[in-house]
């Protein structure tokens, strides 16, 4: 018997509910139908054609890949950005896989990241045009350690909302309700560092902090370091930080070089490789 032939659509609003529901039942049901509708609809404001595109076979989702728009300023320019969020095929429908694919990347306009590609993936983006971020990361241990005097690190709303100017204040009103962002600042002596971290499972282990972000001050977040980690050990439950060199524009002391870290992809032809951060995707949106 063969099967009935698929077409590619966008997901629209009215098919977010059922596209949320495909994913969780044939992604990933760690994660709730709740969270991949907010996935669909992150809290920011911008103008999107699309949550991405599915294959629709008989009436029914059998594929689909989720998409998160974003308009952000890269050298005081207006760039529209596509990510890469959530890619999911039935197996009797995989061929049409690439169908998904090209339509997403056929829109105009756009530059697209892929911060969380599967092996099969990674292959396909480069033939795609897709280029590898560094993802060189050290895993750094959180250990308990004493205030500095002087120094404050908090994640209170209220302190977070208080102390952030100009790209970092839109950054965090844009992901105060993105589910997976945790927003930390460290102030001292007049000035500040922000930090958005997520909290990553490896080996089945919730338990590790991986930044997505920093603003202010990268030499305040340095040398606070200790502080910073004893605060996501207490306060957030992680028990040691996957902190990318080029995330956090520094090494911490005290870790261990990851072999092969997790591939992060974009495609641009004009972005390069220093103005993309992990903000408005996946990362910042949904944990699993």
């Amino acid at each position: 018997m063969t099967r009935e032939r698929a077409d590619v659509r966008p997901i629209t609003d009215d098919d977010v509910q059922a596209v949320a529901g495909f994913l969780h039942d044939r992604l990933n049901q760690r994660v709730s139908r709740a969270s991949w509708v907010k996935l669909l609809a992150p809290p920011w404001s911008v103008t999107a054609p699309n949550h991405g595109f599915q294959l629709l076979a008989g009436g029914s989702v059998v594929g689909a890949y989720a998409a998160v728009y974003s308009e952000r300023d890269v050298d005081g320019e207006q760039r529209r950005f596509c990510n890469l969020a959530a890619f999911c095929v039935l197996e009797d429908y995989r061929a049409d896989s690439i169908r998904l694919i090209r339509a997403i990347l056929a829109q105009r306009g756009y530059e697209f990241t892929d911060f969380s590609p599967s092996g099969n993936v990674v292959a396909l983006n480069r033939r795609l045009g897709f280029a590898a971020l560094d993802t060189a990361t050290r895993l750094v241990p959180n250990l308990p350690h004493p205030p500095h005097r002087g120094v404050t690190v908090s994640d209170d709303p209220r302190l977070v909302a208080g102390v952030l100017t100009g790209q970092d204040a839109r950054v965090y009103q844009d992901h105060r309700n993105a589910s997976a962002a945790r927003h930390i600042v460290v102030t001292a002596r007049g000035e500040y560092a922000y930090l958005v971290v997520r909290k990553d499972r490896r080996k089945r282990l919730p338990v590790f902090a991986s930044p997505l972000y920093v603003g202010g001050s990268r030499e305040l977040l340095r040398s606070a370091w200790p502080q910073v980690g004893s605060h996501l050990l207490r306060r957030h439950g992680a028990l040691a930080t996957l902190g990318e060199r080029r995330v956090l524009g520094f090494v911490p002391a005290f870790g261990i070089d990851l072999g092969s870290p997790r591939a992060k992809m974009f495609r641009s032809t004009s972005v390069p490789a220093g103005a993309v951060d992990y903000l408005y995707s996946e990362l910042a949106l949904l944990e699993w």
